[in-house]
């Protein structure tokens, strides 16, 4: 019997489009640097669009930031995508714009080969995926990275030959003035913000009291952020206000890192007198820091700093910040502890309205929800893991075994909580009063 034998056509498979996307950089927020950015993201749309056998994916672009930084939002985001397979080819301009830190660059680049995913640096002609492509990569980055280090010394050594020229450097940015070609000019408006603020202070309101009083008014910072209590002490100790510079008031401590350090005598400082037109009188600004100085010794007398168990443990659920602690009428016998969300203390009742919670409140219904007979910190410590706030007078205690126990609470009243001592005390300050009026 004859073997029949067939032949057996095979249709080949359709190529598979390669997913494209590219990444570009720019190093600082200039017009002519975002200029090129756009053509950039021009000329990668319309490469990877011109070419059928490419499927386009998208640009992500960085604005502002260093190659040796890994904080860049959209190099995280293209990151992400290859992570979810939804990229195959990365196309970028250079070594240099990818990453300048010669560790990062090969690990990210080792990361995305495991994932199937290639990067094509155009100036250097190099595929991450060819044969050789890891060998030049670390070659090539390490030359990177040590041009990174050059320049960054470089510009060092120009600021500091500036500094004891008494010129500033080129990125002075402060509430009251504008700064161009090295000058600072007065900006009005701010300007009368900034008296207002040391006018404030020297009428007795403290920092925080300023803050909340510039948030209630609509005054806007300068980079259209929220105003801090750090950010007016900043204001009232800045010499620039009396028209004085104090240059190298702190140093860039390494060139990947870009990490700020604060000149505490490593470096020399240079101050400038009379370099710019001045906000403040002298005579003021001098009042300010001896005023300063005086509630910063007054605030730091020696007292006994002890850890509570509920110390970030409590979590306002209107706002999200934590309860701290706070203690009136300390020193005297009518002391008293509370807790209270910190956005309520520093930003004001009108950024979040969250009562206070008394502390022997609090422990009692720690107490109670433990099915404790006495309080006990260490068994609290123990099984409870978290207490939310999520409404006045409601407490929602979450334990270590996953579990949840809602309370309430309800404050005492004015005449329970008075002692008959404290009572006797208002009465003699009422007759007190009457006699002297």
């Amino acid at each position: 019997m004859g073997r029949k034998i067939t032949k057996v056509e095979q249709t080949a498979p359709l190529p598979t489009r390669q997913r494209v996307a590219a990444y570009a950089r720019v190093s600082c927020g200039k017009d002519e640097m975002l200029h090129s950015l756009a053509a950039q993201v021009s000329y990668y749309s319309n490469l990877i669009q011109g070419k059928p056998e490419w499927e386009y994916v998208g640009v992500y672009t960085d604005e502002a930031e260093t190659g040796t930084k890994d904080s860049r939002p959209e190099y995280q985001r293209l990151l992400a995508d290859c992570r979810a397979r939804r990229i195959d080819l990365i196309l970028t301009k250079s070594i240099s714009r990818f990453a300048r830190n010669t560790v990062t660059l090969l690990e990210t680049v080792r990361e995305l080969k495991n994932l199937g995913v290639g990067v094509y640096f155009e100036e250097q002609n190099l595929h991450s995926l060819s044969g050789d492509g890891e060998l030049m990569l670390t070659i090539l980055a390490s030359y990177a990275q040590e041009e990174s280090r050059s320049v960054s010394e470089n510009q060092k050594w120009r600021i500091r030959k500036d500094f004891k020229e008494g010129k500033p450097s080129n990125n002075i940015r402060i509430y009251g003035f504008d700064y161009k070609d090295f000058k600072l000019t007065i900006i009005p408006e701010e300007a009368e913000v900034v008296r207002m603020i040391f006018a404030d202070y020297l009428s007795g309101l403290g920092k925080n009291a300023i803050m909340k009083k510039l948030i209630r008014l609509g005054v806007p910072t300068k980079c259209g952020g929220r105003w801090s209590e750090s950010t007016i002490g900043s204001i009232l100790g800045n010499e620039k206000f009396i028209g004085d510079t104090c240059l190298q008031k702190g140093f860039i401590t390494d060139h990947l890192t870009k990490q700020w350090k604060s000149n505490s005598g490593e470096l020399p400082k240079y101050y400038v007198e009379g370099s710019h037109e001045a906000i403040i009188d002298r005579e003021t600004f001098e009042a300010v820091q001896i005023e300063m100085a005086r509630r910063a010794a007054k605030a730091n007398h020696p007292r006994k700093l002890t850890f509570s168990e509920f110390s970030g443990l409590i979590t306002c659920k209107k706002c999200g910040a934590k309860f701290r602690k706070k203690v009136s009428g300390v020193g005297t016998k009518y002391a008293k502890v509370v807790w209270a969300c910190a956005t309520y203390t520093y930003r004001g009742k009108h950024e979040c309205a969250a009562k206070r919670i008394p502390e022997d409140i609090l422990k009692e219904k720690c107490t109670e929800v433990l099915g404790l007979a006495v309080y006990d910190p260490d068994v609290l410590s123990g099984k409870i893991i978290a207490i939310a706030v999520p409404d006045d007078g409601v407490l929602v205690f979450t334990f270590k075994d996953g579990t949840e126990q809602t309370s309430t609470w309800e404050n005492r009243s004015r005449r329970e909580s008075w002692t008959d001592e404290m009572r006797q005390t208002a009465r003699e300050r009422a007759l007190g009063g009457t006699d002297n009026g």
